[in-house]
């Protein structure tokens, strides 16, 4: 199993990856997913960490409650606390709703709720990769549900569904080190491409128990 996660004595840890660098070929590369986990997910636990070590009581807070009280925090953390940890919350999302797929859709329920929100699984994923497309320099697209009903929200940088209190159900990352060392400026190609390692029952998964929430 592919890991670069390190033993920490830090509130916060890179979870390790469920699958091996190579299990998402041809749609992203061995080389982007080990630089991608090994040193930038990397990078935000160990700043996040770095940021609450020199508060005592932010260190016994979860993620969420970190970034969904972004405005009482400390100051001088609040804003590495805002960045690293949205930022740790979104890839420890990415990784776990990803696999080969080849070619497969969501089903039931989440099924339901795409065609009701978007007209066909076709325009779903039509809209979230303009939402993607249309994201200016870096940042995510995510997926959210209020209650039943599902919206695409594209966001910048390492902003988080978790800062309004809400978690995402699931999201493609559109920094540039995510793809560029496969598709370098074409975007859109990864966007397209992206849908053949989403895990719909990791996904649909996610769905049941945050509508329930």
């Amino acid at each position: 199993m592919a890991t670069e996660a390190k033993d920490q004595k830090y509130p916060f840890e890179l979870p390790a990856l469920e699958y091996d660098f190579d299990a998402l070929e041809p749609v992203i590369d061995p080389e982007t997913m080990r630089l991608h986990h090994g040193k930038h997910h990397q990078a935000y636990v160990d700043n996040l960490n770095k940021a609450v070590e020199q508060h005592d009581e932010l260190q016994s807070k979860t993620l969420s409650e970190l970034l969904s009280n972004l405005d009482v925090l400390p100051e001088a953390a609040r804003g590495a606390v805002r960045n690293n940890g949205g930022g740790h919350a979104n890839h420890s999302m990415f990784w776990k709703t990803m696999k080969l797929n080849e070619g497969g859709k969501p089903s039931g329920s989440l099924a339901t709720a795409i065609d009701s929100a978007f007209g066909s699984f076709d325009d779903f994923k039509t809209k979230f990769n303009e939402a993607g497309v249309k994201q200016f320099g870096s940042g995510w697209v995510f997926v959210i549900a209020d209650g039943d009903k599902l919206t695409i929200q594209a966001m910048p940088n390492q902003d988080t569904p978790f800062h309004k209190g809400t978690e995402p159900i699931f999201g493609n990352d559109v920094w540039e080190h995510a793809y560029y060392l496969k598709y370098n400026n074409r975007r859109p190609d990864y966007l397209k491409a992206w849908w053949d390692v989403v895990d719909w029952d990791a996904v649909a998964e996610r769905y049941e128990r945050l509508r329930q929430a």
